[in-house]
């Protein structure tokens, strides 16, 4: 796989079955000096390909396709190593879908009427693998979203957090909360740098990639409630 962006240049891949939208997604990121739309696609079929032959850093998404949706798109991408970041696209806040994207890594979800700058913001941030949701809004998505998962789940949930040590699970369990990394260090009276350490040994021993699906297991397991 050959990358085609520039150094400093962000690829970005635009998968949305409405052309119009993808037009103005398309012009809105062309404005950019620092982003590269390097491909689209019209459903989730041709995405594989489509990263293939271009290796975008980063794929904007959007959940509602015909064929195959952005939640099964997003999953089949992320489970490849080497894979780029995913934006979800949504027109809901709170759909429970965009939870399903979550867990399967997408590094954040956007409201299609967030403004321009915002969107352009949001995938500089991600191709820094920064995710793009805010400790409010997880809290706020976990909230909303009644379906706390099978006792199956929550099962799972439960041994793959047993494998952090004590530190780590009370600062999983802030995440979990939707707290910032200065709100954790001063419940649990540390350092943000020793946060952001428990933070990464934490993605790393469960295999995650960022902090809101350190959320989600928090939520499966039940440590919310």
């Amino acid at each position: 796989m050959a990358a085609v962006s520039e150094p400093g240049v962000v690829g970005v891949l635009i998968v949305d079955d409405d052309p119009l939208v993808r037009a103005g997604l398309a012009m809105m990121l062309g404005g950019a000096p620092d982003i590269r739309v390097v491909g689209e696609a019209g459903d989730g079929t041709a995405v594989r390909a489509m990263v293939e032959r271009h290796a975008p850093d980063v794929v904007l998404m959007d959940i509602r396709m015909p064929v195959m949706d952005g939640l099964a798109a997003t999953e089949a991408l992320r489970s490849r190593p080497g894979a780029p970041e995913v934006l979800v696209l949504t027109t809901f806040d709170a759909d429970r879908h965009v939870l399903r994207a979550l867990r399967a890594g997408a590094a954040g979800f956007l409201l299609k009427d967030t403004p321009p700058w915002e969107i352009v913001d949001a995938v500089r941030q991600v191709a820094k693998g920064l995710p793009v949701l805010s400790p409010a809004v997880t809290r706020r998505l976990i909230a909303r979203v009644t379906d706390t998962g099978t006792d199956e789940r929550k099962a799972v949930a439960v041994r793959r957090l047993a494998a952090l040590n004590a530190r780590e699970r009370g600062v999983a369990l802030e995440v979990g909360h939707g707290r910032s990394n200065a709100e954790i260090a001063g419940r649990l009276h540390i350092s943000v740098p020793t946060v952001k350490t428990h933070v990464s040994s934490a993605l790393t021993k469960l295999d995650l990639n960022n902090r809101v699906q350190i959320a989600l297991l928090v939520h499966d397991a039940g440590w919310l409630d």
